[in-house]
C-alpha cells in the first residue's frame, strides 16, 4: 500500500509517454505535477518542503547546466580540432572484419563519451561512422540501436561521465563513489552488447513484424 503513490507517479509518466499524451520532455513536468498531487493527498506538501524542494530542483538545473556548458565548450573545441572525425576515419582505414569494427567502434565512442556529452558524438562522428558501418553490411536499425546502449556506457564512465555527476548531485557523495556504484551498470551494458551482436534478432524481430 506503501508504495501504490509511487506506482502510480511512474504509470503516469511512462504511461503519458506510451499513451501518445505527452513527449519525454512533456512527461517530466506530469511527473513533476503527479508528484505535487500525491504529496498534497498525502499530508506532506506543506510551503517548506515544497520550496526546499524548489531549490534543491534549481540547484540540480543549475549544476547541469554547467555542465552542459562546459561539454558544450569542449564540442565546440573537438569539432575545430576535427579529432573525433580524425580518430573515424583512422579506423575506417584499417578495413576491419565486422566483429573487430564493431569492438573498435565500441572502445572509441566509450573514450569519446568520457569527454563529450552523448548528443555531441554522435553528431561528430555519425557522417564518417556510418559510410563504413554500411560497407560493413551492418543494419543500421541494429546499429542505432548499439550505438545508443555504448553512449549510454560511456556516460557513466569517468572523468566526465554525465549521468555520473547528475548522481552525484542528487546522493551527495564524491565521484568515484557514485563512480564505483555505477559500474555493475556499465558491465551489465557490456553484457548487453554482446547478446545483440551475437543475436541481433533481438533488437530486429519487432521492427520485422511492422
Amino acid at each position: 500500500r506503501r508504495l501504490l503513490p509511487v506506482v502510480l507517479l511512474i504509470g503516469g509518466v511512462i504511461g503519458s509517454i506510451y499513451a501518445g499524451i505527452a513527449s519525454p520532455t512533456d512527461a517530466a513536468a506530469v511527473g513533476v505535477v503527479l508528484a505535487l498531487l500525491l504529496s498534497w493527498q498525502s499530508g506532506s506538501l506543506t510551503r517548506q518542503s515544497f520550496t526546499e524542494g524548489l531549490m534543491g530542483a534549481t540547484i540540480t538545473s543549475c549544476m547541469i547546466a554547467f555542465i552542459l556548458a562546459g561539454a558544450s565548450f569542449l564540442t565546440v573545441a573537438m569539432g575545430f580540432t576535427g579529432i573525433p572525425r580524425i580518430l573515424a576515419e583512422w579506423i575506417g582505414s584499417l578495413h576491419l572484419s565486422t566483429f573487430t569494427l564493431l569492438a573498435a567502434l565500441t572502445i572509441f565512442f566509450v573514450i569519446m563519451g568520457c569527454f563529450l556529452d552523448g548528443i555531441s558524438v554522435v553528431v561528430l562522428t555519425a557522417s564518417v561512422i556510418m559510410p563504413m558501418v554500411l560497407e560493413a553490411g551492418i543494419d543500421p536499425l541494429w546499429f542505432g540501436i548499439f550505438l545508443v546502449i555504448v553512449v549510454e556506457m560511456s556516460q557513466i564512465t569517468p572523468p566526465v561521465g554525465f549521468n555520473l555527476f547528475v548522481l552525484q548531485s542528487l546522493t551527495g557523495r564524491d565521484i568515484l563513489t557514485v563512480a564505483k556504484a555505477a559500474l555493475p551498470f556499465f558491465f551489465l551494458m557490456v553484457v548487453a552488447l554482446v547478446l545483440i551482436v551475437l543475436f541481433p534478432s533481438i533488437v530486429t524481430f519487432l521492427p520485422e513484424q511492422m
